[in-house]
């Protein structure tokens, strides 16, 4: 027991240092904006750890309900923020009635759910028709670790101070962005990454993909900036 309140007491600090990071704020601002919600209306805040989201939205008007699975993240919600409705529930079992809610907001919790699709059918059966669904998370595959990336370390070698660095995602979702794929699969072949028989079929399942409407192709955009040195 003592493991399990250490590790969830670790994962509570893990996320406040997350909520600090700079645009963090505005990524759950931008959050709330997408569920579209009226004044009064329910919303639903899955997996909301020590309930910070939960008190922004109810600030906003929202009749807001979170919902965590482990009791020392609703004991933290409740103790930091004793005026929300924090409830005891699982991702794929609500503590809400069928079409109860206007909105569902789920941030950095379908990457550890052993069935998203199983959570999303239970989104759709507490949400009333032309509720809104937001969901919020990381996709480690895609993580950009930097080594000789140019841009920051081009202003730092030149002498500029104050240097900052911002990422940006362009998304591409037409099936003309196919187009993109095939250099990047020789790319991985010339490197041994990946056979040709392997290369052959990633492309073939991205054309099906583009085909269907269900390409998505994400880039990082770096965006570095810096003060000139005296």
């Amino acid at each position: 027991m003592h493991s399990a309140f250490t590790d969830s007491e670790n994962l509570i600090r893990m996320l406040d240092a997350a909520d600090s990071i700079a645009g963090a704020a505005d990524l759950r601002v931008r959050s709330y904006e997408l569920l579209s919600l009226k004044p009064g209306t329910t919303v639903v805040d899955v997996g909301c750890g020590a309930g910070r989201a939960v008190a922004e939205l109810a600030a906003r008007g929202a009749r807001a309900v979170g919902v965590d699975l482990d009791p020392v993240m609703v004991r933290a919600a409740r103790e930091r923020f004793p005026a929300i409705d924090v409830r005891d529930g699982d991702a794929l079992s609500l503590p809400l009635a069928g079409g109860e809610a206007q909105g569902y907001r789920a941030d950095k919790v379908y990457h550890v759910l052993p069935s998203p699709a199983g959570a999303v059918a239970e989104a759709r059966r507490v949400l009333a028709t032309g509720g809104r669904i937001v969901l919020v998370g990381q996709d480690w595959d895609t993580m950009v670790i930097d080594s000789s990336l140019p841009y920051r370390n081009l202003l730092l070698d030149a002498g500029f101070e104050d240097v900052t660095l911002e990422v940006h995602t362009a998304v591409f979702t037409d099936a003309s962005a196919e187009k993109l794929l095939p250099s990047h699969a020789a790319a991985a072949r010339a490197a041994g990454v990946i056979s040709e028989a392997e290369a052959a079929e990633w492309l073939s399942d991205q054309a099906g993909r583009a085909a269907a409407g269900r390409l998505l192709i994400a880039v990082p955009m770096f965006l570095a900036a810096g003060t000139r040195a005296p």
